[in-house]
């Protein structure tokens, strides 16, 4: 029989229901079904409440159907994220200490129940700068947690804002990942057919904000910071090369002391492109060890067959393909002082 490699996946979501109930009643959340219908459309919208929501719902909350599903996955361990329906930054500094604390600490008790097959990111509010910070070192450092999950703006916020500044320093100190992972987009109801939301607005909102925190210095003033891009860094790894053409000739995009595309190769990267030629591409750009299992457990979305992908992406050497599939994740975890 033939071994295969340890396999670690990076990104998959765990939705909390005690934080529903703590927004249940808030204006802000009974907004959604109307917020949704302009953003996403009618189509979208009843497909997801007809089929998607139902279908992941126990994935998202039942520990046993998610530790059967990476069984099948052949996945032996899995860093689970906030569901990102749950980022919740309209929420203001009351409301926000209560839902980051009841979810991270959800996410660290699931983790903790299943250490060997399970690691936790948790959840901050980045709408309120000093107190994200704050959580983030309790998520760490009372918590276990590997770090943490962000989107890529904050209520029109760029994460390489100078009020984030102090979240990045923190980050870095402690050695915390943080995964860039959008919810929405900032191209409005111009995506609000087709699923256009998704399915070009996360690449879209992944490589503008990866821009901002390479164009903006960020990077360079946190050089180590550990940064996992969902969605394999969106169109920004595909595309690097007019970037980097930008850096060359236009004075207001020099800012930064490298060429962009050398900032992709201190920035990790999951594996969800579906297609062993994107895959290999992504490797090309970024190098296979900054290249990490991710399948977006458990939404339509995502990919499952993460050893069919990574096996038949060409050219890759035997340890190359372990690294991808979970060598690289356990050195990224390893970095971590509570990591594995």
């Amino acid at each position: 029989m033939t071994s295969r490699a340890f396999t670690v996946d990076l990104h998959g979501h765990m939705l909390v229901p005690a934080v529903e109930r703590l927004v249940a009643d808030r204006p802000e959340k009974r907004g959604e079904a109307e917020m949704q219908l302009r953003t996403m459309g009618a189509a979208s919208v009843e497909h997801n409440a007809r089929v998607l929501g139902p279908n992941v719902a126990p994935k998202l909350t039942h520990l046993d159907t998610r530790l059967a599903d990476l069984d099948r996955m052949e996945v032996d361990l899995q860093v689970v994220s906030p569901s990102p329906t749950q980022y919740y930054y309209w929420a203001d500094p009351d409301l926000a200490r209560e839902l980051v604390r009841t979810q991270n600490e959800a996410i660290a008790e699931s983790c903790g129940r299943h250490a060997e097959r399970l690691r936790g990111l948790g959840n901050v509010a980045l709408q309120h700068p000093e107190l994200a910070t704050e959580q983030l070192e309790q998520a760490v450092k009372r918590l276990g947690l590997v770090g943490v999950e962000v989107s890529t703006s904050i209520n029109g916020l760029e994460l390489a804002d100078e009020k984030h500044e102090k979240f990045w320093a923190k980050a870095e100190s402690l050695g915390a990942i943080v995964f860039i992972h959008p919810m929405g987009t900032s191209l409005g109801e111009r995506m609000n057919r087709f699923y256009l939301q998704n399915l070009i607005g996360n690449p879209a909102e992944t490589a503008i904000a990866l821009s901002y925190l390479i164009f903006g210095g960020t990077l360079d003033r946190h050089p180590g910071l550990k940064i996992l891009a969902a969605h394999g860094g969106g169109y920004l790894p595909a595309y690097v090369t007019r970037s980097d053409h930008g850096h060359a000739v236009r004075p207001e995009a020099q800012g930064m002391r490298h060429q962009p595309s050398e900032y992709l190769r201190r920035i990790w990267f999951d594996s969800l492109v579906y297609d062993p030629a994107a895959l290999r591409r992504l490797i090309d750009v970024v190098g296979a060890s900054q290249v990490v299992v991710g399948t977006d457990y458990p939404f339509d979305m995502g990919h499952y067959d993460v050893h069919g992908l990574v096996g038949a992406v060409p050219g890759l050497t035997p340890a190359e393909r372990a690294a991808i599939l979970g060598g690289n994740a356990q050195r990224l975890l390893r970095s971590h002082p509570q990591g594995a």
